[in-house]
């Protein structure tokens, strides 16, 4: 039985997700865990009937489901130019970016700051859970491109920085 007051990680619901991928006879599920709702459907599917799963692990076969809410199609992404030199700090993860640890808060780190490769950088909230970001680099921030408190996408480039051997006066 399923503890259904323990939190989801974004790991768990990478595995999740990696689980239901790795299933090709399902075309839909929905998992309910607590107060976490998952609905996925594969491939434009929903004539078949969706498989539901409960916190305790009931399978719920066939059983009526609300309709999936669709989100509003993102935004068209601004291409960012990655200048020659500079290593740019990419979105592990698609979420919620944040330059500071709470509202009101310093920021992490400025523009013309210098960094230590384990420095974290910003944040990306998905799900209620906090990832911190390092630096991954030695060197100065030059750009922070990503808007605080907006969504990010996977792989988008959030802030430029210049290696330690290659600083930008």
């Amino acid at each position: 039985m399923v503890n259904a007051s323990m939190e989801l990680s974004f790991s768990d619901v990478q595995n999740i997700l990696k689980i239901i991928d790795e299933a090709p006879h399902l075309d839909e599920i929905d998992l309910v865990y607590g107060g976490f709702r998952l609905h996925v459907v594969r491939n434009g599917a929903g004539s078949s009937k969706p498989v539901a799963i409960t916190a305790a692990g009931e399978i719920l076969a066939g059983k009526a489901t609300p309709p999936a809410i669709a989100p509003p199609p993102p935004e068209a992404a601004v291409a960012v130019e990655v200048p020659a030199g500079l290593v740019a700090i990419r979105a592990p993860m698609v979420g919620t970016f944040y330059r500071a640890p709470a509202p009101g808060e310093r920021s992490f780190v400025e523009e013309g700051q210098r960094v230590c490769a384990d420095d974290t950088v910003c944040l990306i909230e998905v799900m209620k859970l906090f990832n911190s970001i390092r630096a991954g680099v030695d060197g100065k921030v030059v750009k922070i491109i990503a808007e605080n408190g907006g969504l990010v996408e996977y792989d988008q480039p959030l802030i430029l920085i210049a290696p330690v051997n290659q600083e930008r006066s």
